[in-house]
């Protein structure tokens, strides 16, 4: 596949969030039960969030859609799906539609987002933590339940969850290739079974340590690293 020039931008119309619907069958083989239909999309633009598309030419060829939330009083977005056609990946077209998604919610003045990831996925985990700037301070056991897509093998779906502060210092530093520089006190090696890896996130989550850095080690193996981590402005806040 040698596809066009890709252009990122906002879905419209039936027919593109069609193609959403119909990914979703295509990247990860759900059954019709755990699809989320057209309507879902169009509610989702439709209350603050947003269906954000990847296109050569007229095809969508990898999409990203977000739904509103509140936290703690403050309003962000929940990133609940990012999708790419296989003939299409390794081109960086996941790490675009993420910073669409970053630019359409500063432009509204949204600073944070979030969503839930496969710690044992290593591509996944590598974008997010390295690539992105994205934190991890919460593990959630078997999320989503068990699941119909081929991809998850009827394992539980046990889930990090990635905060994304938009407008930090430290996301900033992400995106520009310099990751900022943090005093790493604990790793954890995504080798072993999931319920090991569970016990090792959850006991550092515990003392309050966050997921900030991730490599991949000479054997492509995939290490979490874990450090002390403040969320921006809260010093402010709680002077």
């Amino acid at each position: 596949m040698n596809p066009g020039p890709i252009l990122i931008r906002p879905c419209v119309g039936f027919e593109e969030l069609d193609a959403c619907v119909q990914m979703q069958k295509d990247v990860w083989g759900w059954a019709d039960r755990d699809l989320l239909p057209r309507r879902v999309f169009i509610v989702a633009q439709n209350i603050g969030g947003h269906v954000v598309g990847a296109f050569d030419g007229d095809r969508v060829v990898g999409f990203a859609m977000a739904l509103p939330g509140i936290s703690e009083g403050r309003p962000y977005l929940h990133s609940y799906m990012l999708a790419v056609e296989p003939d299409y990946r390794n081109q960086g077209i996941g790490r675009r539609l993420k910073l669409f998604q970053r630019e359409e919610a500063l432009g509204r003045g949204i600073t944070r987002m979030q969503w839930t990831f496969d710690p044992l996925e290593i591509k996944n985990s590598f974008l997010n933590v390295s690539k992105l700037g994205a934190i991890v301070r919460r593990y959630a056991v078997n999320f989503y339940g068990v699941s119909s897509s081929r991809l998850h093998g009827q394992v539980p779906t046990d889930r990090l969850y990635a905060e994304w502060w938009l407008d930090s210092d430290w996301v900033g530093s992400a995106l520009g290739g310099k990751p900022a520089a943090v005093g790493v006190v604990d790793q954890e090696r995504v080798l072993d079974i999931q319920t090991r890896n569970r016990e090792h996130f959850q006991q550092a989550f515990a003392r309050q340590l966050a997921v900030i850095g991730f490599r991949i080690d000479a054997e492509g193996n995939g290490i979490f690293q874990l450090g002390p981590w403040q969320e921006p402005g809260l010093a402010n806040r709680t002077a």
